[in-house]
């Protein structure tokens, strides 16, 4: 699966923690690649489930590199891997994805058409414990004209994290940040775009994504919590042009709001009403929604009916990229 001189094309990159469940159908999408100039690494990151992970990974042992470090997150094993890939190009998988047989073959040829492009991304399928469930993900959470600084951080562009980024670029901008437990993606993007990175990406989805409720990516609070660390980290650490420093401000403003609703939210399914009331209040002094205004008035009208109606229908729910 690569060169006769033991340097590959793509090393492929794939954290693993408590995914044992899954790292089999993650493994057997890269085996099945059309595209075969690679090397594939699995880090074990400090993971609760290591004897079951080692028992999946028998049989395919003879084919990838597996290495075990203690846990430090997401950042930390992908630099891990990144420290021993010898790629001139880095693929990141989460270990309970999958890739189309033709994810390498397409993301390759798009870095290898052109030199200045420093990442590449593709659209996905949802699937796994989601309402999103059969859904591509660029319906969703979409990618609109060139990935641009500005774009990235009011989220026109969308870039997951399997994405195929040229090394040297990961040593200009330097590792993940390891202080980051998520969103460490997006603050790669960020620095990558700001430093002039190019970025391609293909609406063609070629990958699957997966869904889990008990995943750092399924709560919004820690989802929209690591965007907004990600912002303010920008804007102390980035040159930014004046700007984009106001925008990425105005950004930050909204995001605070937007933890203030999701405050608000949990507190109203608590049935602690006075809290919701005082967080979805000062959220929406920021978002202006009609929406989020009327069920603000029926909550103070009939707070407990409210609650029942909701429930019954489970339609209190904002994704990420929620438009009011």
């Amino acid at each position: 699966m690569q060169r006769a001189n033991g340097s590959p094309k793509v090393s492929v990159i794939i954290p693993s923690y408590n995914t044992a469940l899954f790292i089999g159908e993650t493994l057997a999408s890269v085996r099945a690649q059309r595209f075969r100039d690679y090397e594939v690494i699995v880090v074990n990151d400090g993971s609760p489930d290591t004897e079951q992970l080692e028992r999946a990974l028998v049989a395919d042992r003879d084919w990838i590199s597996y290495m075990k470090k203690p846990n430090g997150g997401l950042s930390s094993a992908r630099n891990a891997g990144i420290r021993v890939a010898r790629g001139q190009y880095v693929a990141l998988l989460d270990s309970d994805d999958a890739w189309d047989p033709e994810y390498l073959t397409v993301q390759v040829a798009a870095l290898d058409a052109e030199p200045s492009v420093a990442v590449s991304y593709a659209n996905a399928m949802i699937f796994g414990d989601s309402l999103d469930a059969g859904k591509d993900y660029m319906s969703i959470f979409p990618s609109r004209g060139e990935v641009t600084f500005q774009r990235l951080v009011e989220m026109e562009c969308n870039v997951l994290v399997s994405a195929l980024v040229r090394r040297t670029w990961l040593e200009r901008v330097g590792p993940f940040d390891e202080a980051l437990r998520t969103n460490e993606d997006f603050d790669m993007w960020l620095r990558i775009v700001q430093a002039g990175g190019r970025f391609v990406y293909h609406r063609q989805p070629l990958w699957r994504y997966r869904k889990r409720g008990g995943a750092l990516s399924a709560d919004p609070v820690a989802m929209w919590g690591g965007y907004l660390r990600v912002l303010e980290k920008a804007r102390r650490e980035l040159d930014l042009l004046p700007a984009d420093s106001a925008m990425v401000a105005r950004r930050c403003n909204y995001v605070r709001a937007m933890l203030r609703f999701h405050d608000g939210k949990r507190a109203f399914f608590a049935g602690d009403f006075d809290v919701a009331d005082d967080a979805l209040t000062e959220a929406n002094a920021q978002l202006k929604s009609r929406k989020l205004a009327l069920a603000l008035r029926a909550m103070r009208l009939a707070p407990r009916l409210l609650l029942q109606a909701y429930k019954a229908r489970d339609h209190f729910v904002y994704g990420m990229n929620t438009k009011f």
